[in-house]
């Protein structure tokens, strides 16, 4: 359809998570039209990511170094580890500035339609930090649907034999929203996680 080093841009770019045909075909039209310049940087950033990132040695997070910046970081609490699927996750925890822990990611979540089962998870590195590093508390901060809670009982199975304390993020209604409009799944949940109120 068209020619051929379009179309090559276009299929590559709708391999790309969340990039139907059209947005591969828009976005394609739009580094055609842009300054060479301009396509020359996307290209570069996408070649320094490929060539200066990797994993950190220690939770898995994204590094440029054997550690990542929150391993590395002396402030942070080593007793507290937050269990994650993915690095993103650790992006969106970040935000609320509530945590100063450190954290592991997964690399997924328990799933075995996807043929993803613990041994496809980074599990047993994460047994070896408790076992190596003085852990007191592990937050399991997965996902709230059914992989993600699936990978939260499976790891608190195996964690609370080893005597650490294990909890997990609360979950229910968003502030701001209406109680006709939550799932039955929400709201239980929200009750379940309800606290006392301080007079």
């Amino acid at each position: 359809m068209f020619a051929a080093p379009i179309q090559e841009l276009v299929d590559e770019l709708g391999r790309l998570p969340g990039i139907g045909p059209r947005s591969a075909q828009r976005i394609a039209f739009h580094l055609l039209e842009a300054e060479r310049q301009d396509a020359l940087r996307l290209a570069q950033a996408i070649v320094e990511v490929k060539d200066r990132m990797r994993l950190c040695d220690r939770c898995f997070n994204v590094a440029e170094t054997d550690l990542c910046t929150i391993c590395s970081d002396q402030r942070r609490d080593k007793s507290i580890v937050c269990v994650v699927e993915d690095p993103r996750d650790i992006v969106a925890v970040e935000r609320t500035r509530e945590f100063h822990g450190t954290y592991h990611v997964l690399g997924g979540a328990l799933s075995p339609i996807d043929g993803i089962g613990p041994e496809q998870l980074r599990v047993r590195p994460l047994l070896m930090r408790l076992g190596a590093e003085s852990v007191a508390e592990v937050i399991l901060c997965t996902n709230p649907n059914l992989e993600g809670e699936a990978t939260a009982m499976y790891l608190a199975r195996l964690l609370l034999p080893l005597g650490v304390k294990v909890t997990r993020i609360a979950s229910g209604l968003p502030v701001g929203g209406d109680l006709e409009y939550a799932d039955e799944l929400t709201l239980g949940r929200a009750l379940e996680g309800r606290r006392e109120v301080a007079g």
